[in-house]
């Protein structure tokens, strides 16, 4: 199958080595363009650029895929299919018609649960015993697209940073699960609860007194531990949404 990739992120990466290990032709990444990082403000290419040029996939970095340039351009490659991962970038229209089977997403929660930013932060931060992955197929709205298969996994004591990992491992199976078959997997219309983005407060709000109150305290802190840069312990978040701005101020110690 002829496949657009588009991710950015360290989450993304897994998805990318799968679809080419099963055999997919990957003819374009698109992901986030190069950003200035560390002292130096020397251009970063993201993870995916990275692993895409190392397998010789040709990449695309537009800064907007709302011009009808960027839409030309895409549509041109004759894709199957597009397999988005945390791309950052939200896609109009054109975009999620283009490819001939559409634009499917892998989300970082068990929708209806959680969509929108966040997902992996939001479930440990809430108590969830459980979170997961999705795959679905993209509409215009933020994760409003039918559902085509979900995975589980047990939140335990991880951190963000180790669940996103997890998550990503799993994500990738189910996406290849799902593109050897899309006819098996019906989509499910069921309806889902967006979620506002996490204001930077939230990182220290510590509830109220009373039972519960440690449970939730442990789960704020492993809900922000790492702390997320763009794309990365948030990386998990929805399909047509932009990933949160990374902030200048030096980390918390022990963070």
């Amino acid at each position: 199958m002829r496949v657009i990739f588009m991710g950015s992120p360290d989450f993304a990466v897994p998805t990318l080595d799968a679809l080419v290990a099963a055999g997919h032709e990957v003819i374009a990444a698109y992901c986030q363009p190069p950003r200035a990082a560390g002292r130096g403000k020397a251009l970063r290419v993201t993870a995916v650029q990275a692993r895409a040029e190392a397998l010789g996939i040709e990449v695309r970095s537009p800064a907007s895929l709302r011009t009808a340039e960027a839409q030309a351009e895409f549509a041109a490659f004759g894709a199957d299919v597009a397999v988005v991962a945390a791309y950052g970038l939200i896609l109009p229209q054109p975009i999620l018609d283009a490819p001939r089977l559409g634009c499917l997403n892998v989300h970082g929660s068990l929708l209806p649960r959680w969509r929108g930013a966040a997902p992996v932060q939001r479930a440990i931060m809430a108590g969830d015993e459980l979170t997961g992955v999705t795959i679905m197929r993209m509409e215009a709205g933020l994760d409003t697209g039918p559902m085509l298969l979900k995975r589980e996994v047990g939140i335990d004591r991880k951190n963000a940073g180790q669940l996103t990992d997890e998550i990503a491992k799993i994500g990738a199976e189910a996406m290849v699960e799902v593109l050897a078959n899309l006819d098996s997997h019906p989509p499910d219309p069921s309806q889902t609860t967006a979620l506002p983005m996490l204001p930077r407060s939230a990182r220290t709000k510590r509830g109220s007194t009373g039972p519960g109150r440690r449970a939730r305290s442990s789960g704020m802190s492993r809900g922000w531990r790492p702390s997320p840069a763009p794309g990365s312990s948030s990386a998990a978040s929805g399909s047509n949404c932009l990933p949160p701005r990374r902030s200048t101020r030096p980390p918390s110690p022990g963070r």
